[in-house]
């Protein structure tokens, strides 16, 4: 299946790539728009799966940009982006039908995680890029199994009873089995806004992943700590 592209909407190039590269580095199908007419006439031929949408356009209001693909029946989502702040700017966005809004300057990584988010609120997690490789299937000859559908791992063919962050902790670890994840890497795909003060908190949920692991095979420790660097999954299961 092909994976629907994001668009950016922006008349400054500047801001655009740089959004653009933040994207495309993290695995995302990304197409730059400079003007809403341009994005309007792409939407004939293909469904974006994220529009990240100036309100200030060279040929227009973003708010009127949206109201137009509304009128022309595309429900595809929009994060708002825009360098002015007001209260009233955010929930006229937001009470027009606009999944999130952003505010410039912004956080690069703040943007991937918000998109990530909104990508995975609408269903359209088929957008979101997986690393290759690693356990995900029911005909996987590896120990773990990724139900995805059910948002369940099984262990040597048990159900693991996980919370929401364990699972896409072991999810992420699953995609790429021998690879080390630092505490931020793992930090920015498990939580929806991830807060790098924070990021001890993922040493206590490791913690906690073994322990239900060790519940069902008491002899093995698939989660391995590299001190000063991070976690990783052995690649052998």
């Amino acid at each position: 299946m092909k994976t629907a592209p994001i668009y950016i909407v922006d008349d400054e190039p500047g801001i655009a790539q740089s959004v653009q590269y933040a994207l495309e580095a993290e695995g995302f199908v990304v197409r730059y728009h400079s003007t809403g007419s341009s994005c309007l006439q792409a939407l004939a031929d293909e469904t974006p799966a994220l529009i990240l949408l100036d309100i200030g356009l060279a040929d227009g209001s973003g708010f009127d940009f949206f109201r137009q693909i509304r009128v022309a029946g595309y429900s595809v989502p929009v994060i708002f982006m825009t360098a002015r702040g007001d209260e009233i700017d955010r929930v006229v966005g937001l009470e027009m039908g606009a999944e999130d809004y952003i505010v410039k300057p912004f956080s690069l990584r703040e943007l991937v995680a918000r998109v990530r988010v909104v990508l995975r609120r609408s269903d359209n997690t088929s957008s979101i890029p997986k690393a290759p490789g690693g356990p995900g299937h029911d005909n996987s000859p590896h120990a773990f199994h990724i139900d995805s559908n059910r948002k369940q791992i099984r262990y040597h063919n048990s159900v693991l009873n996980l919370t929401l962050h364990e699972y896409r902790l072991l999810e992420t670890l699953l995609s790429q089995p021998g690879r080390v994840f630092s505490r931020e890497q793992l930090l920015n795909q498990a939580w929806d806004a991830p807060d790098h003060r924070l990021e001890r908190t993922i040493d206590s949920h490791i913690k906690s992943l073994r322990n239900k692991l060790r519940e069902i095979a008491n002899n093995e420790n698939p989660i391995v700590t590299h001190r000063g660097m991070g976690y990783s999954l052995e690649s052998g299961l």
